[in-house]
C-alpha cells in the first residue's frame, strides 16, 4: 500500500482541512472501535465524502455494553449488538454511505470486554485492509482511556509495521482522549453542527444513556467537545486529529 495523496510534512501545523491539497480523492477506511465512532468525526468524513473519496467503515465491536439494560426491550448481549448495529445503518444511511461499505468485524473479545490483542485479531484487521487499500486510516487516538479505543489502535499499528504499509494514520480527539497535538483540523459552523447532532442522535441507545448519565444528550456531549476544540483554532466548533505516518 503506497500514498502520495498528501505533502503535509512540509506544511505548518496545524492546518485546516480545507487548505489542504489533494492529488486525487484518497481511499479512506475508518476503523471504528464502536458504533458511533464514525459520526464523531462525521464533519471532516462528509468533507471527503462530498469531494469523491471513497470510504469504507469498519465496527469492531458489537457495543453491547454501552446500551441500557431493557432499553428498546433489549436485554441479551446479542440484541443489545443488534440495536447498535441498527443505529449504525441508519446514520449511515442520513450520512449517504452506502450499505455496502460497512462492515460489522465482530472481533472476539477478552474477559474485560475489549478486543483481543492477538493473532486472529490481528489478521482480520490485516485482511480488512489488504482488500480496501486505504491511503488514510480514521480511528481514535491511542491515548484515550477507553480500553477498545487503545486496541483498536494497536491492532492497527502493529499490522501496519509488519506488513510495511506506507499509508497515514489520522487519529481523532474522542470524549476520553487524555492527550493529543493538533497537527490537522476541520472547522464548522452551525449549520453543521445541527447536520452532525442529527447524524448523532441516529443512535438512539447512546443518546438515551447520556441523558440518562450525564444529564445530556450524544450530541450535546460530543458537540461540546468540538466547540472547545473550535476556541483553539478560532472557529465556533472543530473535529481535530494527529496523524502518523507509516511507511
Amino acid at each position: 500500500m503506497t500514498t502520495d495523496v498528501w505533502d503535509f510534512p512540509q506544511t505548518p501545523r496545524p492546518l485546516a482541512l480545507h487548505a489542504l491539497s489533494m492529488a486525487v480523492p484518497p481511499r479512506i477506511v475508518v476503523l471504528a472501535p464502536h458504533p458511533d465512532d464514525f459520526d464523531a468525526i462525521g464533519v471532516t468524513l462528509r468533507h471527503f465524502h462530498q469531494a469523491g473519496a471513497a470510504i469504507h467503515l469498519a465496527v469492531l465491536t458489537t457495543g453491547a455494553s454501552g446500551v441500557e439494560d431493557g432499553f428498546a426491550g433489549a436485554t441479551t448481549d446479542q440484541q443489545k449488538g443488534d440495536l447498535r448495529e441498527a443505529e449504525q445503518k441508519d446514520s449511515c444511511a442520513f450520512f449517504g454511505l452506502p450499505l455496502e461499505r460497512i462492515t460489522f468485524l465482530k472481533l472476539p473479545p477478552d474477559e474485560g470486554g475489549n478486543p483481543k490483542l492477538d493473532d486472529a485479531n490481528h489478521a482480520c484487521i490485516r485482511d480488512y485492509l489488504v482488500a480496501r487499500s486505504p491511503q488514510l486510516v480514521f480511528m481514535p487516538h491511542g491515548n484515550d482511556s477507553n480500553v477498545t479505543h487503545q486496541r483498536t489502535y494497536a491492532l492497527f499499528r502493529a499490522v501496519a509495521l509488519a506488513e510495511q504499509w506506507s499509508m497515514w494514520a489520522v487519529l481523532n480527539q474522542d470524549a476520553k482522549t487524555v492527550k493529543i497535538r493538533t497537527d490537522l483540523y476541520t472547522p464548522f459552523d452551525e449549520a453543521s453542527a445541527e447536520w452532525k447532532a442529527a447524524l448523532l442522535r441516529l443512535h438512539s441507545s447512546q443518546h438515551q444513556r447520556n441523558l440518562h448519565t450525564r444529564g445530556k444528550g450524544f450530541d450535546e456531549r460530543v458537540l461540546a467537545i468540538n466547540r472547545q476544540a473550535g476556541a483553539t483554532v478560532h472557529a465556533p466548533y472543530a473535529e481535530i486529529f494527529e496523524l502518523e505516518r507509516f511507511g
